[in-house]
């Protein structure tokens, strides 16, 4: 064996997004052990911060040792027993997986099903809580990574007050790109990733849950499924400065990682991080239509981190992406589900989300295109991407 060394890409899928050197050179730091105090100070400045990236005072939020799916596992073993009733809004591949993990939970899922590319209708959702009787858990996702949808989390979360169920958000890729803001939702439990609009590497997913999660984990009357996420355990670990017990051995270096990118959101601003991923996102939108292409999802359902662009009629999807990854080493994602084959999804994700990486995008991805025959116009999408970003 020998020394693996990557190819040097540019990250503009659906995740991971690049990784900034300062973050990349934390993840360099010595190692020390999971219950050393000044790791545990560490660990301290964490929750902080992630706390109030949530905006969720007075919620437990921890960083859980395993990507923006064990986040989603934990959410719901952690809520779910057998025979619960879980109502669960897909419009999207992640949507759906949600339904996959709730039912191996043993609890009765009803399914509230929309078009991908739709964002979740609160209106149908409300005459499936209707219909249900007594549900524990509404779940759906705000920001769609299949298709770029954003639903209202705000109004979705109100409807599980309403009748009485916990709500369960996937914020994978909306964290750190649009407003999550749990406190003001009233969520019960908002998960995440950290490879997306964090800009660190995948294989940590922060996690926050209300006091009324809480209380309903603790009041279980069945083991929770899942022995990694099981929160009781999980916090006797996480719960507090000096009171630690073993649970797992942290990923310490990642952490590392996720401090120092939270270190630097914060030192950039949370709004103005905001600000930065929407003019990316308008510089991109009227390139990509400058240059002929359209996009799945209606504007005022867009998500500006993550751009489903319609493949044209004719077009190779997936040699166009094989084009820019060999010419440009630029990565692009595809579509997946009923949608592969039919749209590529262009990430400006945290460390991906400046003007260079759009000018970069929309020059290869015209070029990729135009060796199809494709009569994309790349200097008029340029023109069109500057325009936007003054």
């Amino acid at each position: 064996m020998q020394s693996f060394q990557p190819p040097r890409r540019i990250l503009m899928g659906p995740g991971p997004s690049d990784v900034s050197p300062r973050v990349l050179a934390a993840l360099g730091r010595p190692t020390i052990g999971h219950l050393d105090p000044a790791f545990q100070e560490l660990m301290e400045e964490i929750k902080g911060a992630l706390s109030r990236l949530f905006n969720a005072p007075g919620y437990a939020c921890v960083p859980l040792p395993a990507p923006g799916t064990a986040g989603m596992e934990a959410a719901i073993m952690n809520l779910l027993e057998p025979g619960d009733r879980a109502v669960i809004a897909v419009n999207g591949a992640f949507g759906g997986r949600m339904v996959d993990m709730a039912d191996r939970a043993g609890a009765e899922v009803v399914k509230v099903e929309f078009e991908w590319g739709k964002p979740v209708d609160p209106a149908a959702v409300e005459e499936a809580l209707k219909a249900a009787g007594k549900v524990k858990v509404l779940a759906f996702v705000h920001a769609e990574t299949s298709t770029g949808a954003r639903s209202d989390a705000a109004s979705l979360c109100a409807l599980a007050r309403k009748y009485g169920a916990l709500s369960i958000v996937d914020c994978v890729t909306s964290l750190g790109g649009i407003v999550v803001d749990a406190a003001a939702w009233d969520a019960d439990v908002v998960y995440s990733g950290t490879q997306k609009c964090l800009s660190a590497p995948p294989g940590l997913s922060p996690i926050c849950l209300s006091p009324r999660a809480q209380a309903a984990i603790a009041a279980r009357t069945t083991k929770v499924r899942n022995w990694l996420c099981d929160f009781n355990l999980l916090m006797s670990y996480w719960g507090g400065e000096g009171g630690r017990t073993y649970h797992h051995t942290a990923p310490i270096n990642a952490l590392y990682g996720l401090h120092e990118s939270l270190v630097a959101l914060f030192e950039e601003g949370q709004q103005a991080v905001l600000v930065r991923h929407a003019r990316t996102y308008e510089a991109l939108a009227a390139g990509i239509e400058a240059a002929g292409l359209r996009y799945l999802v209606d504007e005022p359902h867009r998500l500006p981190q993550l751009n489903a662009v319609i493949v044209p009629d004719g077009i190779d999807e997936a040699a166009v992406r094989s084009y820019v990854l060999a010419k440009w080493d630029l990565e692009l994602g595809a579509g997946l589900g009923p949608l592969k084959g039919k749209v590529w999804r262009i990430g400006l994700m945290g460390a991906s989300a400046t003007p260079w990486h759009v000018r970069l995008c929309l020059t290869a991805l015209c070029e990729a295109l135009a060796a199809q025959g494709f009569a994309a116009d790349a200097k008029a999408a340029l023109a069109a991407c500057d325009g936007k970003l003054g």
